[in-house]
């Protein structure tokens, strides 16, 4: 397979997140334990509910922090690796929002493991790596 077909998945989360579309989010998700880890406590997110414990807690914390208009840009994978059914992919990004009304952006990257089920690549854990975020230009 391309390296395309490797990317759909973290394209089509990231697409959905975009859009507040969590069903199409929630469906890009391998089925049993996922693991997260993000920027904002606790951090860290793991078990078969983990993407809609993430959901919870991002939308918990944008609430105390004033975040709003969270939206992701992504480019090309910067590396892929592929065994059989597994796989790993370094995806750059760029996580622009507002905060209490300020424009703020922070490159980053997403960092994810990602598992062949049922003829479709899933997404089994996935890690944000950004910047410390900064007012934007």
């Amino acid at each position: 397979a391309s390296g395309e077909d490797l990317v759909a998945p973290l394209r089509q989360f990231i697409d959905a997140f975009n859009k507040g579309d969590s069903a199409s989010a929630y469906a890009t998700y391998a089925k049993g334990e996922i693991t997260i880890v993000d920027e904002f406590a606790p951090h860290r997110w793991s078990g078969p509910h983990a993407a809609q414990d993430w959901a919870a807690a991002y939308d918990k914390h944008a609430q105390a922090t004033g975040v709003s208009d969270g939206q992701v840009k992504y480019g090309a994978p910067t590396r892929i690796e592929r065994e059989g059914e597994f796989a790993y992919v370094i995806l750059p990004t760029e996580y622009l929002y507002k905060e209490r009304g300020k424009a703020m952006d922070e490159k980053g990257q997403i960092t994810a493991v990602l598992h062949k089920e049922d003829g479709a690549w899933k997404i089994r854990a996935w890690t944000w790596s950004g910047e410390k975020p900064h007012a934007a230009k």
